[in-house]
């Protein structure tokens, strides 16, 4: 039998920290690969930061060779600034995927929330949560900066986007289902 594998590396983007998550899937079962940050509010200079962000997302497709990236996009708030900082902190870690023609996907932050919790306004650390049994990681494995599993949480949010059973299938009826599916049916 030959394992399909594909990685997906999730991105939630930052101009004082950038997290990430990457996630491994065999034959359609996700494990974590490795999450973290970069921490970048120690540098004063807003150029460099996004040097930093393009050389740090550079050096993990390197190292792990992701087949697609999912990044969180930017929400809209009251401060421009900010906003334009994060957009830009973005567009530098989705040039950074097109310099390896890596395929982007882009979700919305409610989006990715829904998809791990079921509720679009969770919490981070009920995200967390979510997603440390979700991929059984150990305590001792989890990060306590919330920005490493909101970059996880937009790679396990494509997986289930693009997991979908049916998706090159049709099915007639739930008995068509069981038919061609079945690896899927407890007995």
């Amino acid at each position: 039998m030959i394992e399909k594998e594909r990685i997906i590396l999730g991105i939630d983007p930052g101009t004082q920290v950038m997290g990430y998550g990457i996630l491994r899937i065999v034959n359609n079962k996700p494990e974590l690969m490795a999450m973290g940050i970069l921490q970048l509010s120690k540098y004063d200079d807003h150029y460099l930061k996004l040097r930093r962000i393009f050389e740090r997302i550079i050096g993990l497709i390197d190292e792990f060779l992701p087949d697609e990236l999912a990044i969180e996009a930017p929400f809209f708030g009251k401060n421009v600034q900010s906003m334009l900082k994060l957009g830009r902190a973005q567009g530098v870690a989705m040039a950074a995927a097109l310099s390896r023609d890596i395929p982007i996907f882009e979700y919305a932050p409610l989006k990715i929330k829904m998809s791990i919790t079921g509720n679009g306004r969770a919490a981070k650390e009920q995200v967390a949560y979510m997603l440390q049994h979700y991929l059984k990681i150990p305590d001792e494995n989890m990060l306590p900066q919330m920005d490493a599993t909101d970059g996880l949480a937009a790679a396990v949010c494509h997986f289930f986007q693009t997991n979908n059973v049916s998706q090159d299938k049709k099915f007639t009826s739930w008995k068509d289902f069981i038919n061609k599916n079945p690896g899927k049916v407890k007995k």
